[in-house]
């Protein structure tokens, strides 16, 4: 069984005889400097709803929500991990804690790391629900992005396939699945596009009115969309079944989905709510 598509080539950038890099790791440090700017520069064009004039966002703001994001990527990511391999850290206990051992997931770290980063904006006082709408697309694409920069390693290989379009890839690697020589789905480029398409859904999304102000019901509404993307590409992942036809990640997914509609459904309660409030003058100002 051959794919058709065969992968060749050396995935380290060898510095030096002691230093390298894989490309895969300098394609997604360039695609999270992109999100950024992305998100400074949409952020700065974004004003209040209440003042279509009024100044954009504080850009100073973005670095400490950006750090403020790494804990809960990070505790989401090795929480997921945990999770998805049960039975060896439910015996291995210890082992949760080795930053060694194991590694991360995105299913709960985008969720997580979306919390903590909200956390911090409420800390500075920052408007959180202006910087959620802001983060909606950028988000999209570092997600997309990301996965498309996994081809470079041979990373989210799925499971083995003799399709037309299964990916093989040749020569020591090292890279990111194992028995990647064997062809399989490229399951990595079936979730770029899946969240590429919906990018297109948010867009359409975004004409309604309740989602295109900037409280942050875009945001959940893209967390909705890419929930649903992984939850489809995951049935081509080599991760075996756990909860019925479902691999862990998947059910994960469900939760992540219920949260993203749950926020929707509020942020779009408030936006109504905010809408049927009669305005503020002068006059309701002035004592009796």
């Amino acid at each position: 069984m051959l794919a058709v598509i065969t992968i060749a080539f050396d995935p380290v950038l060898r510095l030096s005889d002691t230093s390298s890099v894989r490309y895969e790791t300098i394609v997604l440090a360039a695609v999270l400097l992109l999100g950024l700017v992305a998100t400074a520069w949409i952020g700065a064009r974004t004003p209040d709803a209440a003042d279509e004039y009024g100044p954009g966002l504080r850009i100073d703001d973005l670095v400490f929500i950006s750090v403020g994001a790494v804990p809960g990527l990070f505790l989401g990511g090795r929480l997921g991990y945990v999770l998805d391999h049960l039975d060896f850290y439910a015996a291995n206990p210890q082992a949760i804690f080795d930053v060694a051992q194991g590694g991360l997931t995105l299913t709960l770290a985008v969720p997580l790391g979306i919390l903590s980063g909200a956390m911090i904006a409420r800390l500075l006082g920052a408007p959180v629900g202006r910087w959620l709408h802001v983060a909606a697309l950028p988000m999209l694409f570092v997600l997309a992005a990301g996965k498309l920069a996994g081809v470079l390693g041979a990373t989210g290989q799925g499971a083995g396939s003799d399709l037309e379009w299964a990916t093989a890839y040749a020569g020591p690697g090292p890279w990111g699945s194992l028995a990647a020589d064997v062809p399989a789905h490229p399951s990595q480029v079936y979730e770029a596009v899946a969240i590429g398409l919906a990018v297109l859904v948010l867009g359409v999304v975004s004409r309604h009115r309740a989602i295109a102000r900037p409280t942050g019901a875009a945001l959940f509404v893209a967390l909705g969309l890419w929930a649903l993307a992984r939850f489809v590409v995951a049935f081509t992942w080599r991760d075996p079944a756990a909860l019925g036809p479902l691999r862990v990640d998947q059910a994960l997914l469900v939760v992540v989905a219920a949260a993203a509609v749950a926020g929707v459904v509020k942020r779009v309660r408030s936006t109504r709510q905010d809408a049927r409030e009669p305005a503020r003058t002068d006059l309701d100002a002035r004592p009796a």
